[in-house]
């Protein structure tokens, strides 16, 4: 097969001073940082509906990117190219991984042309092909997903649709997207609850919708066992967009949702960094508590625009981000199944392939830049010295007892009564924010 990108060749690692801009100056996969490789630490990953099926449309106007492998008439040639055209560039880039959508990699067919049969039909066609470049290339599945939002029947949701028909729609669609995630060697599978929320509470029963959204993730956790995919469920937090309330809005309602219905043992969640943002938290927040409460699976890496309102799923270069967020995920163990998928797009004047290799070669520096960062934060300790020194007092005898639940309100009255007022201490944020600057280096 020829080359779609015959100029550009496989992006290297250069260093720091290198002035090549597509060459990496901070990635360097072999690199190893506390005991393991940058590639085994970041596991970076191309999500296939930003990269090669975006247009670059805008909510005000069409899109502006014309791909060559788009040159067809006939959508299964177009779903062909696309794919080749997706594993030359994750082997020129020098990823490991990929991300999908069904819908992404085969075209759904109408009703009048066989509907979910032919739809299936074509989903194998293409995923045959998948098998064999991946294969070809080395370059594995991170996870697959279904794309239960963009057709018609969805306006109203999907598992929490007020029709049981259009609930089975999806459960049928979802069953094919686990068979060949499973197929393809997946290591996660994520649900991403597109338009599982309502727009207005005067047609919606919510706590019915929740009862059904439960009921859908618990057959899904039934068919994987019966197929025997071993792969790692994620449930991705997403707020507001596209409806005004979604169920899944941050990893606290996920939690919560996971918890009522008993199906946190089967999930972990995916957090993306500008939903984040959304819901009115930063990256690094969702990241903690999910850290702190064992959910952490995988990331969605972007960044958004504050001053928009919605999500511009723009390419992660902010340092500050990509250091606390490797800071909370190293220290929490790391990524085992999941890893960091760029569900990102290039901007709406960023046309040429070329861009694509940039605005990735840019955030997988800045996440290889801030795990270096965050490997001496967490060798030096300066951080965890101060929030042990900040939180003495649970080391104590007398703290231990209220951890441990062996006093309560009365004791804890009488011990005030004798000594009185306590002493307060700084919280040395500004002290705090000087020393994370000082490791930017």
């Amino acid at each position: 097969m020829p080359e779609f990108m015959p100029d550009i060749q496989p992006i290297r690692y250069e260093g720091p001073d290198t002035k090549n801009p597509l060459a990496f100056k901070y990635y360097n996969p072999r690199d190893k940082v506390l005991g393991k490789t940058m590639a085994d630490h970041l596991r970076f990953a191309v999500a296939y509906w930003h990269t090669f099926k975006g247009t670059g449309s805008d909510p005000f106007g069409p899109g502006t990117i014309l791909r060559d492998y788009n040159n067809s008439s006939d959508p299964m040639v177009v779903a062909e190219q696309t794919l080749r055209f997706a594993f030359e560039f994750f082997t020129k880039l020098g990823v490991n991984f990929w991300c999908f959508h069904d819908r992404d990699i085969a075209p759904e067919a109408t009703p009048a042309e066989g509907g979910l049969a032919e739809t299936n039909r074509r989903l194998d066609q293409i995923v045959k092909l998948a098998g064999k470049l991946q294969k070809d290339t080395g370059v594995k599945l991170l996870w697959g997903t279904a794309n239960l939002f963009s057709n018609r029947r969805y306006m109203a949701g999907a598992a929490t649709n007020p029709s049981p028909v259009v609930f089975a729609y999806a459960a049928a669609q979802v069953k094919k997207a686990l068979e060949i995630t499973k197929e393809l060697g997946g290591a996660g599978y994520v649900f991403w609850g597109g338009r599982e929320g309502y727009d207005t509470l005067l047609n919606t029963d919510m706590g019915r919708e929740l009862d059904h959204l439960a009921a859908f993730l618990h057959m899904a956790v039934d068919y994987k066992k019966a197929i025997g995919f071993k792969g790692q469920f994620y449930i991705e937090p997403k707020p507001k967009e596209p409806t005004k309330h979604q169920y899944d809005s941050d990893a606290a309602a996920c939690h919560a949702f996971l918890q009522k219905y008993d199906l946190v043992e089967h999930l972990k969640l995916n957090i993306e960094a500008h939903h984040a943002t959304l819901a009115g938290h930063t990256f690094h927040h969702e990241l903690a508590y999910c850290a702190a409460n064992g959910i952490l699976g995988s990331v969605d890496a972007n960044r958004g625009d504050e001053l928009l309102g919605w999500d511009t799923d723009q390419f992660p270069t902010n340092l500050y981000d990509t250091i606390l967020a490797m800071y909370i995920i190293t220290k929490a163990g790391g990524f085992t199944t999941g890893g960091f998928n760029f569900d990102a797009k290039v901007r709406r004047q960023s046309v040429d392939v070329v861009d694509l290799f940039h605005a990735h070669i840019g955030a997988m520096d800045a996440f290889a830049r801030g795990l270096k960062i965050a490997a001496r934060l967490i060798k030096d300790k300066p951080l965890d010295k101060f929030v042990a020194a900040r939180y003495k007092g649970w080391d104590s005898a007398f703290g231990k007892q209220i951890e441990e639940g062996k006093i309560g309100f009365v004791e804890l009255e009488q011990y005030t009564m004798k000594n009185g007022e306590p002493a307060v201490q700084s919280g040395r944020q500004e002290m705090l924010e000087n020393i994370l600057n000082d490791y930017i280096r």
